[in-house]
């Protein structure tokens, strides 16, 4: 399997060179080869996050202003194959990334700070962890939102169960008012985020 013939293989190859990277920095610190957990959680809790919030920014920015584009296009080809091969891949890796972001942040929260209670201090709001407890909380209602609102409502829009035409255009309502949602509240739960590890003194 080549790894530039397939996504899979792209994948694997990633993930092996930066295993193979991340040993010789640990050697060539003196460290000796390693494992650190949640130094390894928190990367994957970053990776997952990547393809969450990209797919995320690619349905608001480009998807759904183009698929509107080609329903208005009368002598166009329409959205028909965006619709049929391209969404419902795009919303898989969508929605497991969430999943993926969300359970690593928590584990992450967990073992991550030296603090076993750090998770809860995070969602209660306490002093030192009021950034991450925000970005926390921001990231819970975005992952509430794609499996309560987004997938179900696509499920219907992409004839993956069975609606009427009137269920399909209010389940287009909901899924893109959630997705628009998600859109917005990413932008202060990266800044949260990227904040609590880099200078945000709360």
């Amino acid at each position: 399997m080549h790894p530039l013939n397939t996504v899979k293989g792209a994948i694997t190859t990633g993930f092996l060179l930066a295993a193979i990277i991340s040993v010789w920095l640990t050697i060539w610190a003196g460290a000796g080869a390693g494992f650190h957990f949640p130094l390894l959680d928190r990367w994957l809790h970053i990776v997952s996050g990547v393809m969450w919030i990209g797919l995320l920014y690619y349905f608001n920015v480009v998807q759904t202003p183009g698929l509107a584009a080609a329903g208005s296009d009368k002598g166009g080809p329409g959205g028909a194959g965006i619709s049929k091969y391209i969404a419902p891949r795009a919303l898989l890796w969508f929605r497991w990334a969430a999943v993926a972001t969300w359970v690593t942040g928590a584990i992450y929260l967990s073992v991550g700070y030296g603090d076993a209670s750090a998770i809860h201090k995070a969602f209660t709001f306490e002093s030192g962890f009021r950034a991450i407890g925000v970005g926390a909380w921001l990231g819970t209602i975005m992952l509430i939102n794609v499996w309560a609102f987004i997938w179900p409502n696509q499920k219907k829009i992409l004839g993956i169960v069975a609606a009427t035409d009137e269920e399909k255009a209010a389940a287009r309502k909901i899924a893109a008012r959630a997705s628009r949602i998600n859109f917005i509240l990413s932008v202060p739960m990266l800044l949260c985020m990227g904040g609590q590890s880099h200078g945000l003194p709360f």
